[in-house]
């Protein structure tokens, strides 16, 4: 008898052995959207929604908390899922399998016409959030870039009363980076990538910077991948608006393309630590980062009380 059970257990082991592995890429069906009246003030906000919906509402309006009561731009409401789950990640518009990317350790996509922004690691999402990339006349590139050099707080190149706080460059030669500031709902910057200040805090965190050689002129490493897709599409209504749009997460390339890494030019990569333009890398830890002093701890479009600044740069 006993070596009877014992035969049964071993063939029963072995057809589960057989079984066909769950797919590692499966992508969990869209959750559902409507859409319900914005609410008019901070107040209403608050009285209708918990801190946590209210952080998934800026995701999926591509609004920080303060735009998502403001009547500028007109919207025909705010998307609201209709059943609120509390992983962030539950309402990602990116696959939460990348092939491509599987074979690069950290890639941050950014979709334009979704203004939406995602983080994988070998292939896997590990992290999304609402972007607002450049406005029609500043555009930010699309194409295929890597994170260079990062920074605490610079001043804008364009108005030296802009703070860019958790700034990571991308496009050295053109001071084009990753940084927290507004998200009004729309694309509104000058071909930087904006974000919210806690995905600003955790990029600056997650991406590699690249590895210059002693005279700063060549690279011996390049920083983590960055991928621009696509350009916005000025004058047509949010995709992110759109409750079909929303029902299919958005296609990635089947491929990645190699990029081409440029070697800091003498002007950029000499350049003062001061200049947002320069090859300045922050290599500390970021527990042991201090901020700066700061006037303050808001960012705005609109200029700040002056007070004694650092010197302008370019």
């Amino acid at each position: 008898m006993r070596i009877l059970i014992r035969a049964l257990g071993a063939l029963a082991l072995a057809r589960l052995s057989y079984l066909p592995a769950a797919p590692l890429h499966a992508q969990a069906p869209n959750p559902a959207y409507r859409i319900e009246p914005r609410p008019n003030t901070a107040a209403e906000l608050a009285s209708r929604f918990t801190v946590p919906q209210i952080e998934i509402l800026e995701m999926l309006n591509r609004r920080d908390r303060g735009h998502l009561v403001r009547a500028d731009p007109p919207v025909p409401g705010i998307v609201v899922p209709v059943t609120w789950v509390d992983d962030p990640m539950a309402y990602s518009p990116f696959p939460q399998a990348w092939p491509a990317a599987e074979p690069r350790a950290k890639v941050i996509v950014v979709h334009q016409a979704m203004q939406a922004f995602g983080a994988y690691e070998s292939g896997r999402l590990v992290r999304w959030g609402p972007v607002s990339t450049g406005r029609k006349e500043t555009a930010t590139p699309e194409g295929s870039f890597n994170l260079t050099w990062r920074a605490r707080s610079r001043r804008s190149t364009d108005n030296e009363d802009w703070l860019l706080e958790w700034y990571f460059n991308f496009v050295n030669e053109r001071g084009v980076s990753f940084h927290l500031f507004d998200l009004p709902g729309y694309p509104a910057s000058h071909a930087c990538v904006r974000l919210l200040l806690r995905d600003a805090q955790w990029l600056y965190g997650w991406g590699e910077q690249w590895s210059l050689d002693d005279s700063r002129r060549e690279i011996m490493m390049p920083g983590t991948p960055v991928v621009i897709l696509g350009a916005y599409p000025f004058g047509s209504p949010p995709a992110w608006l759109s409750l079909d749009a929303l029902s299919v997460p958005v296609t990635l390339p089947a491929a990645l393309a190699v990029t081409t890494v440029r070697t800091p030019t003498p002007l950029f990569a000499g350049a003062a630590a001061g200049s947002d333009r320069s090859a300045n890398p922050d290599i500390r830890p970021l527990a042991g980062r201090i901020a700066p002093a700061l006037r303050s701890r808001t960012y705005s479009d609109r200029p700040a009380p002056l007070v004694p600044s650092p010197p302008r740069t370019r």
